[in-house]
């Protein structure tokens, strides 16, 4: 009996002094990078109703436009190079890119941090802040009215979702391997068509979850393509140089693209008023996130780390 409680024992300190490098790898990797948002971004976007402004990078194309305009919801890593070249690469194409800060300036590229920035940043507070890049983008006079997408990135996929279903202005959703929500009646709020890009190796959102978001959008009546990218795993889309080299990165973003050209530069403007809007509180989504940190650090994406 006495063996098994100083095993139990040294289980328990060994987990409480886990917990306590955890903490504290968070606070050194906070202070060192306590200036990072500031060399990143380019433009200040002012808060509403007294909220914080919201710090952000901007591309733009070049003339006057006005330009369709896209905005781009990075990883759970924060905003970082990878997201900004994904602007750039964007904006090249012909559309006024805003990749805003949802962390309020805080990025990283260590998973305990990147864990901790998830779940300490409120849903609500990301939709108010987004909504103060949505109101700043249309009084730019180079942004085409009534033309404003948006895309986003792990996390920032399942962000895009989620503000696509709090704002019924946008006129296109896309979702790079985003936790997706399943139920058509929440579904049927979303004011324009999606674009679903998954990884069939992605052990953090089975197939399985991958098909009952789309056939929650077919039951909801809103027009989607979603496609799984077998043997990708999650976040395979890296950054601009690997799209510009080919292969199924490269196929992720032309898909992406056209679907833009479509629902934005020819298209544009909200499906209209949904069949019965639900106010729609997000859930924090402790599964996925949880099988997130194990595929950054453990599984096929954290290979290419």
């Amino acid at each position: 009996m006495k063996f098994v409680k100083r095993i139990l024992l040294g289980l328990l300190g060994l987990m409480v002094g886990v917990v306590i490098i955890l903490a504290g790898s968070i606070v050194i990797d906070f202070a060192i990078g306590r200036d990072r948002i500031k060399t990143i971004t380019n433009t200040t976007i002012p808060g509403l109703n007294g909220a914080p402004d919201v710090r952000a990078f901007v591309a733009a194309p070049q003339g006057s436009g006005p330009f369709p305009a896209v905005i781009m919801i990075h990883e759970f890593y924060g905003l970082n190079q990878s997201i900004v070249g994904k602007a750039q690469g964007l904006a090249e194409r012909g559309y006024l890119v805003v990749a805003p800060d949802t962390f309020r300036g805080s990025t990283t590229s260590w998973i305990p941090r990147a864990i901790y920035q998830v779940i300490t940043t409120r849903p609500d507070q990301v939709n108010q802040d987004l909504d103060a890049v949505y109101a700043w983008i249309n009084s730019q006079p180079t942004a085409a009215a009534n033309h404003t997408g948006i895309v986003g990135f792990c996390y920032g996929g399942r962000t895009s979702l989620t503000y696509s279903l709090h704002n019924d202005r946008l006129s296109a959703t896309v979702i790079f391997y985003g936790s997706p929500i399943t139920d058509p009646q929440v579904l049927r709020s979303l004011p324009g068509p999606v674009l679903g890009i998954f990884g069939g190796a992605d052990s953090s959102i089975p197939v399985e979850e991958v098909h009952a978001f789309e056939a929650g959008l077919n039951q909801a009546g809103i027009p989607n393509e979603i496609n799984i990218y077998t043997g990708q795993p999650h976040a395979f889309v890296k950054d601009m140089e690997s799209i510009r080299s080919g292969g199924e990165q490269g196929k992720a973003w032309a898909e992406m693209l056209t679907f833009f050209e479509k629902n934005l530069k020819q298209g544009g403007g909200a499906l209209g008023e949904p069949i019965e809007h639900i106010s729609y509180e997000t859930p924090f989504a402790w599964k996925y996130y949880a099988l997130l940190a194990y595929e950054h650090a453990f599984g096929m994406t954290s290979h290419d780390h």
